[in-house]
């Protein structure tokens, strides 16, 4: 009997939190893949390479939004069950309180479990993904990343401006700053300019105009009735090198390793960012996918605080609130631990065991207001 109630439970509660968690998640991933929108066309971006750029970053929100959403779905499943009067049926069954915790708290272990996978694994991988999407593609659509009376500094080494657009795309009173090697600069002045392609190459073809070169050696122009600006061979001034939250958790512990623990303790330079100066990032990075999902336990321990009192008792409102309140208070609290990581390894064990004492204070606590006897 006990095994069938604890299933329906358990069902309840997964089903609740699953839809939850996607329809919450997937919400959120729209309003960001407009904004993504925003930016792949400010940056001239193709539209294959957005789709897959913003379907990446969707494991991210999922992580984001799980320890909130865990804690709202067991609140929310165990308030609807108390107000149902199924609490009432489970303890005349013979199920222990402490049972169904103990029970939620093992199904609450394979959940973190889950969350540190996703954290250290998937995660990385499919940020590291979107961003080489980035790194390996073109800017395409350049004519969309230029705005009027505004300097276009999308493509690297080329400053873009123009005082008009028409409906057309014909840009009117361009004025082109391009870098060259050795301290040379080129600035193009052209009353109108259009971009067209030729064999897949993007030009921007300028009529009536006047190039200036110069450089150590001097200043040379010369006027020009129409001229060809080839845009193929220039890369994009999008953030393109790798990030620390794109490095795999085993390059990540393998600096570690090397700063703190190895007896050379020098960073190993064949891991992107592992450097000294960047050492606390590294660490906050380890720490946020390695340790912060150890508040899971703890917030679903903390949902269980309903159960010291029905509702009945005059005091059961003033429960759930304080209930609710103390596991958001532990959802930011587990995120704003993470700017407390300092670069010091060993400081930072005060902060690491802060879910496990916490968790072992409230199991207590609850074992003995539950009063549990073991047999």
């Amino acid at each position: 009997m006990k095994k069938i109630i604890f299933r329906k439970f358990l069902v309840d509660y997964l089903s609740f939190f699953i839809i939850a968690l996607l329809s919450s998640s997937v919400i959120i991933w729209v309003f960001q893949a407009v904004n993504y929108l925003d930016i792949m066309i400010e940056d001239g971006r193709d539209y294959i390479v957005y789709v897959k750029f913003s379907l990446l970053n969707f494991p991210k929100i999922l992580t984001r939004l799980m320890p909130f959403v865990l804690f709202f779905s067991l609140f929310y499943v165990t308030t609807k069950y108390e107000n149902n009067n199924q609490l009432i049926i489970f303890w005349n069954f013979g199920v222990h309180k402490i049972d169904l915790t103990n029970f939620i708290i093992k199904v609450s272990l394979i959940l973190m479990l889950i969350q540190i996978t996703l954290l250290s694994l998937i995660v990385p991988k499919s940020q590291d993904l979107a961003r080489n999407y980035i790194r390996n593609s073109n800017v395409n659509f350049f004519e969309n990343f230029i705005k009027p009376q505004k300097f276009n500094d999308t493509i690297r080494g080329v400053t873009i401006y123009t005082e008009k657009k028409d409906k057309n795309g014909n840009l009117y009173n361009l004025y082109l700053k391009k870098e060259v090697e050795n301290n040379q600069f080129q600035i193009t002045y052209a009353k109108k300019g259009v971009f067209k392609e030729f064999n897949k190459i993007p030009v921007l073809i300028l009529y009536d105009g006047e190039t200036i070169k110069g450089g150590s050696k001097g200043i040379a122009n010369f006027k020009f009735s129409k001229s060809d600006f080839p845009l193929n061979n220039f890369e994009t001034n999008t953030t393109t090198y790798i990030k620390t939250q794109e490095l795999s958790t085993l390059k990540l512990f393998n600096c570690i390793n090397s700063i703190y623990l190895s007896k050379l303790k020098k960073p190993d330079r064949s891991i992107e960012n592992c450097t000294i100066q960047n050492s606390k990032k590294i660490l906050e990075e380890f720490y946020k996918r390695i340790f912060v999902p150890f508040y899971i336990p703890l917030l679903v321990l903390i949902t269980f605080l309903l159960m010291l009192s029905s509702k009945e008792n005059n005091n059961y409102s003033k429960l759930k609130i304080f209930t609710f309140l103390f596991g958001f208070f532990f959802i930011i609290f587990a995120e704003t631990t993470v700017k407390l990581i300092s670069d010091n390894l060993y400081e930072n064990l005060y902060i690491v065991i802060i879910p496990f004492i916490s968790f072992l204070f409230l199991y207590v606590l609850l074992f003995r207001k539950l009063n549990f006897r073991l047999k």
